[in-house]
């Protein structure tokens, strides 16, 4: 299933023997196996097998027995490869056996756990959960919701600028509202600006307006992807980005004056904004269409083709996109 049906079950308080996260978002799959594995058992009950740690017999033995201790017992493991089909379906079993054990599935590759995901059923109480890279409004709403759980007082503007200056990256976001709680002050644009630094030698939101602009991005694109910038990530960034450049340019057609509330569901930093309504309106409507055209018809080249060098590929394309649409 997908993450919006597994909230509404969270909300719930439903349970389940057995769970696998695994997507595009490391970021959410972290997240929720340490929601799920924190709201059924206290630190010292949960046990974390890493990657090469993985030991089938082991770990059955353990979801198998029940502590004397406490009625929890709950394994995490991560991993980046499938595991055998049928070592997962046991171990789900051992979870079916013994009411006491939990097992959590981390799986951190996208690219090889689609089929693994078929192993869990409603029949043995086990769930998959595919995770994509969170939409920007999603992604405020999870800060808003850390910072509120670590008691801070804070400015929705604070966090979006947060969240812009670190390129989106929430665990980046995450680190820097721990190290704000010590402040002991309300997160205010300001503040964030004083005690947070963002990564990189490009800001991505400038990279993004000078391709849709059709400026030159050969620098800051090379840039980007010598940092570590993962292709796929950076072209569902870019899609995503345009997407809220139609909305914004729909809205202003329908009804006047755009309204970031209304149109984005969260209110970004003023430059930001006034920055991406005026590129939005400058846009043609059929413009969009065929903007959209390219990108999802690249990412499916992209992903459905072996092209030895994605990384050289994906930078000739773009340019070629600025060249386009300029």
């Amino acid at each position: 299933m997908y993450k919006k049906e597994f909230d509404n079950l969270l909300n719930q308080n439903k349970k389940f023997d057995a769970y696998m996260f695994y997507g595009q978002s490391t970021f959410l799959i972290d997240y929720y196996t340490n929601l799920v594995a924190n709201s059924i058992a206290t630190k010292e009950d949960i046990q974390r097998i890493y990657y090469d740690d993985y030991n089938f017999k082991y770990i059955k033995d353990q979801l198998l027995q029940s502590s004397l201790f406490s009625s929890n017992n709950l394994i995490i493991v991560k991993t980046e490869k499938k595991l055998p089909k049928t070592e997962v379906t046991e171990l789900i079993h051992a979870c079916n056996i013994n009411p006491d054990s939990t097992i959590i599935f981390s799986c951190m590759n996208d690219a090889d756990f689609k089929a693994m995901g078929g192993y869990f059923t409603t029949k043995t109480n086990s769930v998959s959960v595919r995770m994509f890279a969170p939409f920007t409004n999603e992604a405020i709403k999870l800060l808003e919701n850390e910072a509120k759980k670590i008691g801070l007082e804070f400015d929705v503007s604070a966090l979006n600028h947060l969240f812009f200056m670190h390129r989106q990256d929430l665990s980046l976001c995450f680190n820097d509202l721990k190290k704000l709680s010590v402040v002991d002050k309300r997160v205010t644009t300001s503040l964030v600006n004083s005690h947070c630094f963002g990564i990189g030698n490009v800001s991505f939101e400038d990279f993004l307006n000078d391709l849709i602009m059709g400026n030159d991005i050969s620098e800051e694109l090379q840039i980007l992807l010598e940092e570590g910038m993962n292709e796929i990530y950076l072209l569902n960034q870019i899609t995503s980005f345009v997407q809220q450049l139609f909305m914004i340019s729909a809205y202003t057609r329908a009804f006047g004056a755009p309204n970031a509330k209304e149109i984005l569901g969260f209110v970004p930093p003023k430059n930001i904004w006034e920055k991406k309504t005026k590129l939005a309106i400058s846009i043609k409507p059929e413009i969009f269409q065929k903007m959209f055209e390219f990108l999802l018809n690249l990412e499916l080249e992209i992903k459905s083709t072996r092209i030895n060098k994605q990384n050289l590929f994906l930078q000739a394309s773009l340019r070629k996109f600025t060249v386009m649409f300029r």
